[in-house]
């Protein structure tokens, strides 16, 4: 006879419990789901409550018995209704199995419970009912992504999988080029195409003809430079607007300091706490700047910006590039000329690409014996004051005079927090 090891009582009415509850929350969605099709209801509360309470007792059956048989009797018999159900939804021309997979992940989810792994239980059956709940979003974000979109996700995805495990994970060669580590410098690309395309997957779902402040927002993530180029050019066809592009322009500009406290963080968590104060300045500029134009002029009318995928091949090397040859221009302006050296390369640096000389500084400073983290501090505000710079120069060129007139103030007070700022560091 085959000992039964002894379970907490308490522990096991809580295993239970938690499969009960997520079996419950992921039929309701079904239900809900179903009813507002208007279609006959297959599976609802009571049925995928049933079936996570399944799962939770094949495996306390399997526990108790030492062997998967009664595990894989239970997915057998479950396989074989699934089967049944299919053929009849297919004989009524309904060929979806949706819920049949749903229903998997439950019993699955109520195993978990079981076997005592419940944060991953829940999770896992919160993400379930989540993704059952957003269909109606993810067709109308499928529809919206382009076949190029999906072609250069796909060449970014297969050149990291290929070519990311063979780099080097190494620095190499004498200083300056003791920085340069392919390994590192790569991954740290696929950082920076990853934030962005959530500001661009951000803006395919709410549409960038929408509300003009909130494609500012999204813009930041994806690119505060796109942004302000879109924008200003926007405002010679429509100078009626010109306030509303303002406040878009500004909010990305505010949402570009936050995106590189971000990046930043990844690397040098030292650094980044260290520049967290001192980059509310401009931040809280810009907030007072936005509140200002919201309140002098706003418009609900829309706007057609234009983004391009960050996971394309090109501009995802170049920027590799950029940020190795930056990174070695840091290192060797260090080595030469000191923390001076440093500054005028990080300003001139900013004036291009915030998100490359950030990342540079966070990587130098990180070494033992690198760079001081209160120089590299100053160096990143530098920067992102160079490229708040550099950006309103694009606005207050490319503009019309009204878009000119509503951005100088905001783009003034911006710019002189943030240089105000680094002299406290």
């Amino acid at each position: 006879m085959i000992a039964m090891p002894h379970i907490d009582e308490s522990s096991l009415f809580l295993r239970f419990g938690i499969a009960l509850v997520i079996g419950i929350l992921i039929g309701m969605q079904r239900e809900h789901a179903f009813e507002k099709e208007d279609r006959e209801l297959v599976s609802g509360a009571r049925t995928f409550s049933l079936m996570a309470l399944l799962g939770c007792t094949a495996g306390y059956v399997s526990d108790l018995t030492g062997s998967p048989l009664p595990m894989a009797v239970s997915l057998l018999i479950l396989g074989a209704l699934f089967a049944i159900n299919y053929a009849i939804e297919s004989s009524r021309g309904e060929t979806g199995i949706t819920t049949e997979v749903a229903a998997l992940l439950t019993f699955f989810v109520g195993v978990l419970a079981f076997w005592k792994h419940l944060t991953l239980a829940v999770a896992l059956g919160v993400t379930i009912a989540v993704v059952l709940s957003v269909k109606p979003e993810l067709h109308r974000f499928a529809k919206k992504i382009t076949r190029e979109d999906i072609w250069a996700t796909l060449k970014f995805a297969v050149i990291t999988a290929i070519i990311l495990p063979v780099l080097p994970n190494e620095n190499f060669g004498i200083p300056p080029l003791d920085v340069l580590n392919p390994y590192k410098i790569w991954l740290l690309v696929i950082l920076i195409s990853g934030i962005s395309f959530v500001g661009y997957v951000l803006i395919k779902v709410v549409g960038t003809r929408k509300a003009i402040g909130l494609t500012g927002l999204f813009g930041g993530l994806a690119s505060s430079t796109a942004a302000t180029v879109s924008f200003s050019q926007r405002s010679q066809d429509a100078e009626n607007l010109a306030r509303p592009f303002a406040l878009a322009v500004i909010v990305a500009w505010t949402i570009m300091y936050g995106r590189v406290v971000v990046e930043v963080a990844v690397l040098n968590i030292a650094l980044a706490r260290m520049i967290l104060i001192p980059v509310l300045a401009p931040v809280a500029g810009g907030l007072i700047a936005c509140w200002f134009l919201y309140r002098s002029r706003w418009s609900k009318e829309t706007v057609d910006v234009s983004f391009n995928n960050p996971f394309e091949l090109k501009p995802a090397l170049t920027f590799g590039f950029i940020f190795a040859g930056i990174l070695l221009v840091s290192r060797a302006a260090q080595i030469y000329l000191g923390d001076m050296g440093i500054y005028i390369s990080s300003t001139v640096a900013g004036l291009a690409d915030v998100d490359a000389i950030a990342l540079s500084l966070a990587a130098l400073s990180d070494e033992p014996e690198g760079l001081e983290l209160t120089t590299a501090a100053r160096s990143i505000l530098l920067a992102a004051a160079a490229n708040t710079a550099a950006k309103g120069g694009i606005a207050l060129f490319a503009g019309t005079a009204l878009f000119r007139r509503s951005i100088l103030p905001g783009f003034l007070f911006m710019l002189s927090l943030g240089l105000l700022v680094i002299i406290f560091i």
